[in-house]
């Protein structure tokens, strides 16, 4: 059964994790291969997993090299993005290379965030964002990057799991009305982390 949360007894000390990461990052890159999907010309959705989140919070403490008293902050931040067996978890990027481009687009996705969502056949599920902090700014710009879970019910587990029909991924946002098809790969990838 997949952890639902990472312990701090899976943290690596920082020279046992020096010594793998180059592997490490190989794992992950093949696991994150069939845990995206891109949807439209700049939004990315990163699904997330307690591998992904357990691989952020070791990259996090090898880059800022903060020790252990990094390690409670670190967890606190990324434990909520592992789904907990009824849920999709997704980072999502508006992944833009030109900075004013970027600054013109997501003045324009103000409220993005509560217009992602999943359907799978008759139903439709609605992301949920992380309320740790407003995702878009007074002024009505979008952040660029948006945490949201999508809260399946036992029917929708068992419609994704099934493999019937298509998983279709979008926003219905006036300013960026895009979907993508899920493909097989990133369903199957997917599908594991229902309880």
């Amino acid at each position: 059964m997949t952890p639902r949360k990472i312990e701090t007894s899976a943290i690596l000390p920082l020279v046992e994790y020096a010594k793998l990461r180059a592997e490490r990052r190989r794992q992950i890159s093949a696991i994150k291969k069939n845990r995206r999907l891109e949807v439209g010309p700049f939004a990315t959705f990163y699904f997330e997993s307690y591998e992904t989140m357990l691989h952020q919070v070791h990259e996090m403490l090898f880059i800022e090299k903060g020790g252990a008293a990094q390690i409670a902050d670190e967890l606190a931040a990324y434990n909520p993005l592992i789904p907990q067996g009824s849920e999709l978890v997704a980072t999502v990027m508006f992944e833009i290379d030109d900075p004013i481009r970027r600054a013109r687009v997501l003045a324009t996705l103000g409220g993005v965030e509560t217009r992602a969502f999943l359907r799978i056949g008759a139903d439709t599920i609605r992301g949920v964002s992380e309320d740790d902090q407003e995702r878009t700014r007074e002024d009505g710009k979008a952040s660029s990057v948006q945490f949201l879970r999508f809260p399946f019910t036992p029917a929708a587990i068992t419609a994704f799991r099934s493999g019937a029909g298509d998983v279709v991924v979008g926003f219905d946002h006036p300013n960026y009305g895009h979907m993508a098809v899920m493909p097989p790969a990133v369903r199957q990838a997917l599908a594991l982390d229902f309880a």
